[in-house]
């Protein structure tokens, strides 16, 4: 059948806003840090940073601070599992961010537990920890504060995808969990919207379901979609939480945050991401949708 040119040139420009929203970009080059930005708060006393001041008792009195790394607690390693990936030590609290600012995307990533935990996580059985920060409104280290405020989407051992609100605000579908105390709060699609704040001593936290994370040294795939004021969690290709209207309080009014930079956290234990990738899209993809 014969199109006129103008139409066949009319279904070229229609197809290509849904093949750019399909398209993956990576946030990572797989070489160096291009793109990223680190910050560190103040180390232990028992580590050696030159330059950093003390007082008499050997305590640090600032922060490492921000393009600063004397201790190489953000690299790359070329080798992990034969791919390229950035391990992030854990040896002390910080950030790696990213310069761009987010909205309406997809994200996802792989991550891997390394075998190092450092002092406060050190002890057995303290589960290794790290995190997803989003929507992220704040400087690094402002108001004095080691996160930024922002969503966090939690990566803990056992705990991945939980939700803390870190001096934000944002709803869940959620329930208490029986003979709790203090209440801790699971996600539940059938619960009523629970709105969920670390702010003036509450935890800000609802916990996943199910727990859908692999064996420690495995790989895990995390992905997280925002969307106008939606964002979905979702852990190895299964959805483990579904959050509607994220906050920023540190204003003279409550206010709708719908976009940041994203960081990824330094916090005691050894970490390895890799893949590192987002899409932009026009709605929450299909088969993420509620049902």
């Amino acid at each position: 059948m014969h199109r006129p040119r103008w139409l066949a040139g009319f279904l070229l420009l229609a197809c290509l806003p849904l093949r750019a929203e399909n398209s993956w970009t990576s946030l990572w080059n797989g070489k160096d840090f291009d793109g990223w930005t680190t910050w560190m708060q103040q180390p232990a006393a028992a580590l050696d940073v030159p330059g950093l001041r003390r007082d008499a008792d050997g305590k640090y009195l600032e922060p490492i601070g921000s393009g600063r790394d004397p201790l190489g607690v953000f690299t790359i390693v070329n080798d992990v599992d034969g791919r390229p990936a950035i391990r992030i030590s854990g040896q002390v609290f910080g950030e790696l961010r990213t310069k761009r600012s987010f909205e309406d995307y997809h994200l996802r990533f792989q991550f891997k537990w390394g075998e190092t935990k450092w002092p406060p996580r050190d002890r057995p059985g303290t589960a290794r920890d790290s995190g997803l920060l989003y929507h992220v409104h704040a400087a690094p280290g402002a108001g004095g504060r080691t996160w930024a405020r922002s969503i966090e989407l939690q990566i803990q051992e056992h705990d991945v995808g939980d939700l803390y609100a870190v001096g934000s605000a944002i709803a869940v579908r959620a329930k208490p969990r029986t003979g709790t105390q203090p209440v801790l709060y699971d996600y539940d699609p059938a619960g009523e919207w629970t709105f969920f704040s670390q702010s003036q001593g509450a935890p800000g936290r609802c916990i996943k379901q199910p727990d859908n994370e692999k064996p420690t040294g495995e790989w895990n795939t995390v992905e997280l979609i925002c969307f106008r004021e939606d964002a979905i969690h979702i852990v190895n290709g299964k959805v483990v939480m579904r959050l509607h209207g994220p906050m920023r309080i540190d204003g003279e009014v409550p206010t709708l945050v719908t976009s940041g930079p994203i960081v990824l956290q330094s916090e005691g234990a050894e970490i390895f991401y890799r893949d590192v990738e987002f899409r932009p899209i026009a709605a929450i993809p299909p088969e993420f949708a509620a049902k």
